[in-house]
């Protein structure tokens, strides 16, 4: 430990180099260099702004709750979207003898409150249909959502137009107009969207939205309204084509971007698909930025576009969601998409999530950022790491860093290295469900320049390759299908938040920090300087 603090703190001497841009190591020398009065702006919040999770349901729980507890002390996310809303586990939608609606919003009172209490407001995705009041039979997930239309507009105008003036009574309009109302999800997919005729199901969902837009609107015209939530951008032109021609209300854009690349698509119920990464390791944040020139483009333009699902790839049975190869990849889709894009929405922040049945084994691919255990996996710490950052964000020409500064006098450097481990040519199962070691990738010379003088405490952390990552010690016990309390209590010191090393140190009046790491492959360090 001695050694590794002096090394940390010497200043770095890249004595002796083979060659310019190369470390005496023979590694690429990375330089991220910021100066403390040299200013870029407010640092950009947007993966703040909202998260996912599966189902309303699920947020009833008692395990659900206390992890989103976990992740609003750690990270502070302001949003969260969920499906099924409106499904019939929810209890909000029942019919007399006689055909009349029934409307019943204890259980969406209860999460609400829930939410709300832990600072966190819905991202209201207004789905599915309840069975009573369905026009079709189609389900789609293991917990059996009604993706059809309803029989009666009228009634399901009735329900929405209920139960926003319900919100309005119960917090008040000026809170409701900070949420977003997001209308169905994915209707360009055929599994989220049985449309009466399966020839027109673009037109059929631009029906449900106009009337599900206005009675929102007939509440309070400033609430915001939006879609089409769909799986990927392919609707986002004719969906303002159809409602600027036809002025129906359309405060936002939502769509989803996922890193997939060529392979089969659809459910991967079992984890016997074959999915592939795309070779382009920029994927999500590439989809997310397409549609800003289009929307400005458009009739109605400057119009926020909301990422209301994002990640590596788009199955709950994926194991490159455990791996700590996701930690560096979604801090690059964040660097990426911080101007344009309203919100960021990761996909999901737990494995509490039975969109296909109950977690089958503790490390099973599932989209959280906790497992069902509650146990953090590496990409946990990317978004804990930002929430770290401080307010103020400094210049800096290194594409794959932030370098911040607070309003205590303090700094802080995040780096990562993002390096394709398959190349988009070996499946996710077969390169995920087997140990991943880390090769050194680069030598990185942190410097920051006109800090005031003084003491200093500096703390370093790391997630990679066996730095807070559960899941290759997950795969070092054997890949048990059930956790023992022994077990999942190691699993949970693999993943601590803890520094690697920490120490004071004096600044002298030049004012400047400089220090050395070794960066391997996907991994991302944090250096944290706090003033005493």
């Amino acid at each position: 430990m001695k050694a590794l603090v002096s090394i940390l703190f010497c200043a770095v001497v890249f004595a002796e180099r083979p060659g310019a841009g190369e470390s005496a190591a023979g590694l690429p020398v990375r330089e991220v260099t910021a100066d403390f009065n040299d200013v870029q702006g407010p640092r950009s919040e947007v993966w703040r702004e909202c998260v996912g999770a599966g189902r309303a349901a699920e947020g009833l729980r008692a395990d659900w709750q206390r992890q989103l507890k976990l992740c609003q002390d750690e990270i502070g996310f302001r949003s969260i979207r969920f499906h099924g809303l409106l499904h019939d586990d929810m209890g909000v939608y029942a019919e007399t003898k006689q055909g009349k609606p029934i409307h019943n919003w204890q259980y969406i009172d209860e999460l609400y409150d829930s939410l709300l209490a832990l600072n966190i407001r819905p991202f209201v995705e207004l789905s599915f249909m309840p069975s009573a009041l369905a026009g079709g039979n189609k389900r789609m997930f293991w917990w059996n959502a009604n993706v059809t239309p309803p029989k009666s507009y009228e009634q399901w105008d009735g329900l929405i137009e209920d139960l926003t003036r319900h919100w309005t009574d119960r917090y008040g309009a000026e809170e409701v107009k900070r949420w977003n109302f997001e209308i169905w999800n994915e209707p360009n997919y055929p599994g989220f969207w049985g449309p009466r005729d399966p020839n027109h199901p673009k037109e059929e969902y631009f029906e449900l939205y106009a009337h599900t837009a206005a009675a929102v609107k007939r509440v309070n015209a400033a609430y915001r309204v939006g879609g089409p939530a769909g799986a990927g951008p392919e609707w986002v032109a004719d969906q303002i084509r159809f409602c600027a021609s036809n002025s129906v209300p359309l405060d936002f854009i939502s769509y989803h971007a996922y890193g997939l690349g060529d392979g089969p698509s659809g459910l991967d119920q079992f984890g016997d698909r074959l999915l592939y990464l795309s070779a382009n390791v920029h994927s999500p944040a590439d989809i997310a930025n397409s549609q800003r020139g289009v929307i400005d483009a458009s009739p109605r333009p400057r119009l926020p576009i909301h990422i209301t699902e994002w990640s590596s790839s788009y199955s709950p049975r994926d194991p490159v969601h455990d791996a700590y190869f996701s930690a560096p990849y979604i801090l690059e889709q964040l660097k990426r998409t911080e101007s344009g894009i309203a919100s960021m929405s990761y996909w999901v922040f737990t494995d509490v999530f039975e969109e296909n049945g109950p977690p089958p084994t503790p490390f099973h691919g599932g989209f959280g950022l906790l497992n069902l255990q509650g146990i953090k996996k590496p990409a946990f710490f990317a978004y804990r790491f930002l929430n770290l950052l401080g307010a103020t964000e400094l210049k800096n020409s290194d594409a794959q860093s932030w370098v911040c500064r607070d309003a205590q006098g303090g700094a802080q450097f995040l780096c990562w290295n993002l390096t394709h481990p398959t190349g988009g040519k070996i499946s996710n199962q077969e390169a995920f469900r087997k140990i991943q070691s880390a090769g050194d990738a680069a030598s990185v010379k942190l410097k920051l320049t006109h800090l005031s003088p003084g003491v200093y405490h500096a703390r370093f952390y790391r997630v990679g390759f066996e730095k807070k990552d559960a899941y290759t010690a997950y795969l070092k016990m054997g890949a048990p299908m059930q956790l023992s309390r022994e077990q999942a209590a190691q699993l949970r010191e693999q993943a601590t938040g803890q520094p690697e090393t920490e120490k004071d140190f004096t600044v002298e009046v030049a004012g400047v920090f400089e220090t050395g790491l070794t960066l391997r492959t996907n991994d991302v360090w944090l250096v944290t300087l706090d003033r005493k």
